[in-house]
């Protein structure tokens, strides 16, 4: 891991007071995002709910992660991120203990919000204090790691949630989770360091600047819908799928889910070390992004086909590809001043979480259109269905991306070389200008 020259720290300073702390919030994060996709079952014990109410349900979370995400944003940017951890993580503990306590469908769904509340800013302020740490040039694979302990945080949520019942109930569980999170939250404020002071630049502004941005704008309109669709199906209807598509027990579709978080964390990796290799031949993130997402729609077309043999392999591809999404935060972190990263990585978490709740309980209301069978199950046409649509909603944005690229590649065929890699236009540059004489800087250099 380089250090950025400014920090003056070891790599392994940085490692353990910086990326640890951090990352173990986003591990849980992970763990509690995706854990009710194992304990549907034990759920429904307790509770009856209808598809709607259990995409309701688990996509509160989304909600409300998404909704802090503007405050969260400015806090870490004005106060820094080991300070707003702290709070947030109490909130969170709060969220997960009443979790445990809750006997009724309104009382687990409020419990999830807070929940997802206080967790919505493990992910930016690991983002923010690793940028801050890290040399730019490393960061697209040094996210791909945070992207990865997410993977193994997601990855903990299945299998092993699934042995950790034969010990305890699902309350006991997540009593646990519950001091696991508070615990994390005070490792975060005793070792991560003291951030350097930005200078100040006005939260408006920031916000309206990190929109308006071209780069920003190109960004999410390639990846933002297969980012959401890769958190609000994997987290919740992948199982149901294999379950009820597939005929699999619960076993088998505990082990395919932890298959796919396993292909999370290689994919995680070796797409941030992917993007570094084709970026030293003049590949841009956005390209490697682009193909990516390709074969992720692909994989969800034949997803739609629901050819039983195929499923357990589809569900694992599903997972890897859809981790090429995650570039998008190493693509905008780089494309704003430090004192903006906080920001940015906001407004795009905003989105994106907005998005995966959308799709999480859109999910649900689609198979809602079709009775289930005397085991609760929907018929496998409500997910051809489900799924071909996501899939088709998709393909525009792809496309978009191929035809600007064709259209400013020009006569040649070509891109432009040099700073067009990073740069793509003259309106990006003047927004660049615009942030750095913000920061005190005459050039887009940073």
């Amino acid at each position: 891991m380089a250090v950025d020259a400014s920090a003056g720290r070891h790599p392994w300073a940085i490692f353990c007071m910086v990326f640890l702390p951090f990352a173990l919030g986003h591990y849980l994060s992970c763990l509690l995002r995706a854990i009710n996709a194992v304990l549907t079952t034990q759920l429904l014990a307790l509770v009856p709910l209808s598809a709607t109410q259990l995409g309701l349900l688990t996509s509160a979370f989304f909600l409300a992660f998404a909704l802090v995400q503007l405050p969260v944003g400015m806090a870490l940017d004005r106060h820094g991120p080991r300070k707003v951890q702290l709070v947030l993580m109490s909130v969170a503990a709060l969220g997960v203990w009443l979790f445990s306590h809750s006997q009724g469908f309104v009382e687990m769904l409020c419990a999830r919000a807070v929940m997802g509340a206080g967790l919505g800013g493990c992910f930016m302020a690991a983002v923010k204090a690793i940028s801050g740490a890290v040399a730019p040039a490393r960061l697209p694979s040094v996210h791909g790691y945070l992207i990865a302990v997410g993977g193994l945080g997601a990855a903990s949520a299945t299998l092993p949630v699934r042995l950790a019942l034969d010990y305890t109930d699902w309350r006991g569980l997540f009593q646990g989770l519950a001091l696991a999170v508070l615990a994390v939250g005070l490792l975060i404020r005793l070792l991560s360091p003291a951030p350097p002071v930005a200078p100040a630049i006005k939260p408006q502004a920031g916000m309206f600047d990190v929109y308006r941005d071209p780069a920003f704008r190109r960004t999410i309109a390639l990846l933002l819908l297969p980012h959401s669709v890769f958190f609000g199906v994997q987290g919740l209807w992948i199982g149901r799928w294999l379950a009820d598509v597939g005929g699999l027990p619960e076993e088998a579709v505990a082990y395919l889910l932890y298959l796919g978080m396993a292909a999370v964390i290689f994919g995680a990796i070796a797409t941030g070390m992917l993007t570094q290799w084709a970026g030293r031949r003049g590949v841009p993130p956005m390209q490697v992004a682009a193909w990516g997402v390709a074969l992720f729609v692909l994989v969800q077309f034949a997803m739609a086909s629901n050819f039983r043999p195929g499923l357990p392999l589809l569900s694992v591809l599903f997972a890897l590809l859809g981790t090429v999404a995650g570039l998008e935060y190493a693509i905008v972190a780089q494309s704003v001043p430090p004192g903006m990263t906080g920001r940015a990585t906001t407004c795009l978490n905003l989105l994106i979480f907005s998005g995966a709740f959308l799709v999480q309980a859109g999910f649900g209301l689609v198979l809602g259109c079709w009775p289930t069978n005397a085991a609760y199950q929907y018929p496998p046409q409500a997910y051809q269905l489900a799924f071909g649509l996501l899939a088709a909603l998709q393909l525009p944005g792809l496309a978009w991306f191929f035809i600007d690229r064709h259209r400013r590649a020009g006569p040649s065929g070509k891109m432009m070389a040099g700073t067009a890699v990073m740069i793509n236009s003259k309106e990006e540059y003047e927004t660049r200008s615009l942030w750095s004489s913000r920061q005190g800087k005459t050039g887009p250099d940073r």
